[in-house]
């Protein structure tokens, strides 16, 4: 405990003070550069290190069907769901097109500049 018990916040201060009088004006500038770009990073990892939480809420809702529906019954019931299935394969099929266009746009900028 003799370690801490010699430690004091205004002798750190003066011994700060005292170690910065004596540094030339540029070393200074230098000392302030170094700590403004390493501040710059901590601050830029802390922020690239922040995420949404993972967690979505994403309900399905299930049909119940009987056991004792008849083919008919079936048949009716795809019918139905069909054209509301096909829209959905066709959004799809247009966001796939989409993202497919935005990769090759950037795929052809890069080749552009030789990579």
């Amino acid at each position: 405990m003799g370690f801490f018990s010699r430690m004091s916040p205004v002798r750190a201060y003066k011994d700060l003070r005292l170690f910065l009088a004596t540094r030339q004006p540029y070393e200074l500038g230098f000392l302030a550069l170094a700590m403004l770009v390493t501040g710059f990073f901590v601050y830029a990892f802390a922020h690239d290190s922040y995420e949404e939480p993972a967690y979505k809420r994403d309900i399905v809702y299930v049909q119940q069907w009987t056991l004792d529906r008849t083919d008919a019954q079936i048949k009716a019931q795809q019918a139905i769901d069909a054209p509301i299935k096909a829209a959905q394969i066709k959004a799809q099929e247009e966001r796939e097109a989409k993202n497919r266009a935005a990769f090759k746009k950037l795929d052809d900028q890069l080749t552009k500049y030789g990579l």
